[in-house]
């Protein structure tokens, strides 16, 4: 059974009012919600623990030490890295991505060379690009969509040639929620010889990710979207590649000697971490996957895919209702207008109802256009949301609309 009340006293957050409304929380794709044991946690390592870490010889900063390499590990684990070296701690999916466009292009791109993108990318996964387009005079190619929100996989493998030097493409889209097929976009890459790096930030919190399985030269994602806390993020990396690039930052723990004529770089991960990681987060990082990985993410997924079917269902019976993203293959995210209110306005009087959801462009601008709009409003579950809170969604959204 899967007892989501249980669950949903591991989070304080949730039993608060807001305008005198029981708070229901529909937001998880832009963040989560933090479980007790995560917030603990941190505040244990600060209270007791606390030191910076790698290089101390005391007491203190070998235990914190300790803590944050025990975090790498469980990452590791959690998605099936093969080795502890290939996870390097960054502030969430938008610096990696930066840190692997900077790396990457600086190493082995050229004026002319190509990077092969979607049409429903976040921008963290379109403007490193076009800063590097700027920097060396590569080339963005889009893959592009049907109707339904899946990407064209014909039109994928046309974009190929022998100028293309890697892919960067969403697991799932952050609007549509669209799981796209990336193990099979990987294989055909990798038969062009050309490596990928996925984005999972709207993946690892919702199903099981297998890196290997996958056989993605790269992986990214955010901790704050998976329980944990904001500002610490996971770069996965092939060991094979991460050697091959140039260190992101200069600073302490990223070097292995220093002088004026030279520096010497450090193993890996640590090239990539300059300066004080963000050892307390890493440590709340760890906890938050330890409470899914409890709770089991094969439960969590066909929990949240029931939940979603629901959301739908009830969403459909609305006059007026217009959702964007049929895709077979799908996440836990509904987007969404009503007859001609804008969004803005549905999401500002959801609010007054103690509904929170998000509304805009969600940082997916040319899927907007592809779409022909400016924005939605979005719903976007997580493991503790429930089908009594999509009931008052729906009633919200009814009462909004005979407003208008």
């Amino acid at each position: 059974m899967y007892d989501v009340q249980k669950i949903r006293a591991d989070f304080p957050i949730l039993s608060r009012e807001v305008y005198d409304h029981p708070l229901v929380y529909l937001d998880n794709g832009a963040t989560t919600q933090k479980p007790r044991m995560v917030v603990d946690a941190i505040a244990d390592e600060y209270y007791s623990v606390n030191a910076n870490v790698h290089r101390g010889v005391h007491f203190l900063s070998q235990q914190a030490t300790e803590l944050h390499e025990a975090s790498r590990r469980t990452v590791r684990a959690f998605i099936n890295a093969r080795s502890a070296n290939e996870i390097v701690f960054t502030r969430g999916t938008t610096e990696s991505v930066n840190l692997l466009a900077s790396c990457f292009g600086e190493a082995f791109m050229r004026e002319g060379d190509e990077v092969i993108v979607s049409v429903m990318e976040h921008h963290s996964n379109i403007v490193p690009w076009q800063l590097l387009a700027a920097r060396r005079g590569i080339v963005l190619k889009v893959v592009p969509m049907n109707d339904k929100g899946e990407l064209l996989q014909d039109e994928y493998r046309r974009l190929f040639s022998e100028r293309t030097k890697i892919v960067s493409l969403a697991h799932v889209s952050n609007v549509l929620g669209t799981v796209n097929p990336v193990k099979e976009m990987i294989a055909f890459a990798h038969r062009q010889g050309v490596p990928v790096l996925i984005d999972g930030a709207q993946s690892v919190p919702h199903m099981p990710v297998d890196v290997q399985e996958l056989d993605a030269d790269f992986f990214v994602f955010s901790g704050h979207k998976v329980y944990g806390p904001t500002g610490v993020g996971v770069l996965y990396g092939k060991e094979e590649w991460l050697d091959r690039l140039p260190p992101y930052q200069g600073g302490g723990e990223m070097i292995q000697s220093v002088s004026f004529e030279k520096t010497t770089f450090n193993e890996l991960p640590f090239k990539f971490e300059a300066g004080t990681p963000d050892y307390i987060g890493t440590t709340g990082l760890a906890r938050a996957l330890d409470y899914v990985s409890l709770i089991g993410m094969d439960r969590i997924a066909a929990y949240e895919h029931r939940l979603t079917c629901y959301g739908l269902q009830r969403l459909k019976e609305i006059p007026g209702m217009r959702l964007f993203g049929e895709a077979e293959q799908r996440g836990s995210v509904i987007s969404f207008l009503v007859g001609d209110i804008h969004p803005f306005d549905m999401g500002t009087l959801l609010d007054r109802l103690g509904i929170a959801v998000r509304t805009g462009h969600h940082c997916a601008q040319p899927l907007m256009q592809r779409l022909g709009i400016e924005g939605t409003v979005r719903a976007s579950f997580g493991l503790y949301n429930t089908r009594e809170e999509i009931d008052a969604l729906v009633a919200g959204i009814e009462r909004v609309s005979r407003m208008f």
